[in-house]
């Protein structure tokens, strides 16, 4: 038990200049703190292992800070329903999940990019010379599977612009009772500022936020996540104009196929989650008190 006390403390507890510890570190550390006579680091991962208690592995989390995160993320989960102040949305109401991918670089490999071959898989230059690096802003109708995009040297508000005109400017949106926003606390969008520019622009249009540290709550990033893995990897870009005309050709390839996402995460299992970490932090709170 103390072996395994020992493991769930975090190196800067114990003064070690590490920033995580082995089963070797533990094992040194029981025997110099008189814990255990000798012990190897096999004997202290098989105990470790017995409570899945792994201090060498680790993950990275963003903590929810937002007072009101709860509340915000609600109303976006709503959207998502077709629901807004707890009333369903109307055929003429559209939700559309906007943001940006910046510095998307153009690297332009020395040496030759080679197909895949029986047993042999495709084959890319490690080395490359920089070509540049552009933005690309994104809009998608998270219920009618519509994905609108363009490239541009850098984001901004006027950047956002251009993208807010180019959905809006066009049916059936141009003529619609509601465009909901959804996007997130970036510089080009940020704060209530945003959302009074936004009505501005357009009306029709509400700009909604997603809670601070949240972007997952954005339908946007699934579709980012599909440009990365099948546009942008691997990287073999000769210019800037490569980068630009292969992301606006994806996106007429991929609205041939685009499908509503499958969104099956809800208020409830947000509520269950913000539980579970107030329920640990709590825990964590109170030991350390």
């Amino acid at each position: 038990m103390a072996v395994k006390a020992l493991a769930c403390q975090l190196p800067c507890e114990r003064n070690l200049p590490l920033s995580r510890i082995s089963h070797a570190d533990i094992a040194r550390e029981a025997v110099e703190n008189g814990i255990v006579a000798s012990i190897s680091g096999a004997t202290v991962w098989r105990w470790l292992n017995a409570d899945a208690i792994k201090p060498w592995q680790y993950r990275s989390w963003i903590f929810p800070r937002d007072p009101k995160f709860c509340e915000k993320a609600s109303r976006i989960l709503d959207l998502y329903q077709g629901i807004w102040d707890n009333k369903q949305l109307g055929p003429d109401d559209y939700v559309i999940s906007a943001d940006e991918k910046t510095s998307i670089q153009a690297r332009n490999r020395h040496g030759r990019h080679l197909s895949p071959a029986p047993g042999q898989c495709q084959r890319i230059e490690f080395e490359y010379e920089r070509a540049g690096a552009i933005a690309y802003m994104a809009a998608w109708d998270v219920h009618r599977a519509k994905v609108f995009g363009i490239c541009t040297k850098s984001t901004g508000i006027e950047s956002y612009r251009q993208l807010v005109d180019l959905v809006m400017q066009q049916e059936p949106y141009r003529s619609a009772n509601r465009v909901f926003w959804i996007a997130d606390n970036g510089s080009s969008h940020r704060g209530q500022t945003s959302v009074k520019r936004m009505s501005k622009w357009y009306p029709s249009a509400v700009q909604v936020h997603t809670p601070v540290h949240a972007s997952w709550l954005n339908q946007i990033e699934i579709y980012f996540s599909i440009i990365q893995r099948k546009v942008l990897t691997p990287n073999n870009f000769s210019d800037l104009a490569s980068v630009e005309r292969r992301l606006l050709d994806f996106q007429v390839y991929y609205q041939q196929i685009a499908r509503p996402f499958k969104w099956k995460f809800t208020k409830k299992d947000l509520r269950e989650i913000l539980d579970k970490i107030e329920e640990t932090a709590f825990v964590q709170f109170a030991k350390a008190a």
